[in-house]
Order: structure tokens, then sequence, then C-alpha cells
């Protein structure tokens, strides 16, 4: 006699609750996950998310956590609808944020840091939006997130971003050496640029120009 078919197991990919409760907290995911994926726009094997469920066991809908932000290396940049480590080489993402919000409760940040603990999270930060000169972290030894005494000048070993809290809020400082930016920021940036490169063009044909009037070829100079 035949075996019965095993029923499919499905794993939603919303786990129905709002991505943030004020716009502190949402401006901070945003923050976040922006300038990270910024950071590894060129890498294409480091997939960065937020507000995403990552299913750890399989076979088990109930074992999940969608972290604000995660970063998991080793894993291509592609759309996925949840984050399923069995299909993903066995890789759980190595580095989680959670931008806390009212809405937290301490059994169920609890519960989030059992999971990032127990899963194989090899970093997890919480960012406070407000009290912005509170941050918190751990990094893993061995079976254990481990609590890092003094955030302040922290430089995670696996993003290489740094945190500044003596400034009396909270900074985080890109691999670049720059600040984290928003995306209104960046813009400005972007433009800025743009404009300095229009000046600088206008600038050099102005001089070929004259250069011209003066019988001088402006590549010989």
């Amino acid at each position: 006699m035949a075996s019965p078919t095993t029923p499919a197991v499905h794993y939603p990919d919303d786990d129905g609750l709002p991505m943030s409760d004020n716009t502190w907290q949402f401006n901070w995911i945003v923050l976040l996950h922006s300038n990270l994926d910024v950071q590894y726009r060129n890498d294409p094997d480091v997939f960065v998310a937020g507000n995403h469920l990552i299913y750890a066991v399989q076979g088990s809908v109930c074992t999940r956590q969608a972290p604000d932000v995660y970063v998991a290396f080793g894993r291509p940049k592609a759309d996925r609808g949840s984050y399923k480590v069995w299909e993903e080489g066995g890789l759980f993402p190595q580095v989680v944020f959670e931008v806390w919000s009212p809405g937290n409760r301490f059994e169920q940040m609890q519960d989030k840091f059992e999971f990032y603990q127990t899963h194989g999270a090899e970093e997890y930060y919480i960012v406070y939006p407000e009290f912005p000169s509170h941050a918190a972290g751990w990094k893993r030894d061995g079976d254990r997130l481990v609590r890092i005494d003094d955030l302040n000048g922290h430089v995670s070993p696996r993003l290489g971003i740094r945190f500044v809290l003596d400034t009396g809020e909270l900074t985080i400082i890109g691999r670049d050496g720059r600040p984290f930016r928003t995306a209104t920021e960046m813009v400005a940036e972007q433009e800025a640029a743009e404009r300095q490169a229009t000046v600088e063009r206008d600038r050099a044909a102005k001089l070929a120009a004259k250069l011209r009037e003066l019988g001088v070829d402006p590549d010989a100079v």
C-alpha cells in the first residue's frame, strides 16, 4: 500500500503585524536598510532585507521572527517572500537589527533575542528612536549572544560600521567613514554633485573657447 502523501506546509509571507508603530521607528528602519543596501550594492552575495520573515526550522511555521532589518552574507540578492533558512544553504542571517517601539513588550523582545541566539545570529542590535542616546548590542561567543559592554565606538565585525553615542544621540558611521544618511540627504548630495559637475563643465568649455580665440589648441594645454 502506498504511503499517504505528506501535506505541504504553507509558510505565510505576512505575520499580520505593522511594519512600524510611529514615524521615528519607521525612519530608523528605512535609514538602516537603505544605507546597508547601498553599502553592499556591488556585492551580489549579500542580501539586505527589512520587515521580512525568517523561518528557521523546516516544517515549523511558528518558529519565525520578522526583524526590522537583517543582513545575510553568502546569500544572493533576489526577491523572496520570506527567508527560509533550509533553502538558504542553512545560513541564518548574521546581523540583525530591531528598532524599539512603544508597542514592544519585554516578553516579545526576549522571544526575539532567544530566537536570534538559538538559530545563529552573530550580531544583534537594538535601536531606541525615542531615546536617541541609547542603543544596545550583542555579539556571538560560542553558542551565546553576549552583551557588548560599551557600544560607543563599537565596530561591527561583519558590517564594519561604527556606533557613536557620545554626541547625545546615536550616529552610525558607515564603512566609508560617513554617517548613515536619509534618502533625502543622499538625493541632496547627488544633486549638489551634479550641479558642481555642471559648473566645472561650463568653466572648462569657456576656458577652451577663450584659448581658441587666442589661437591656442585647448587639447595642447
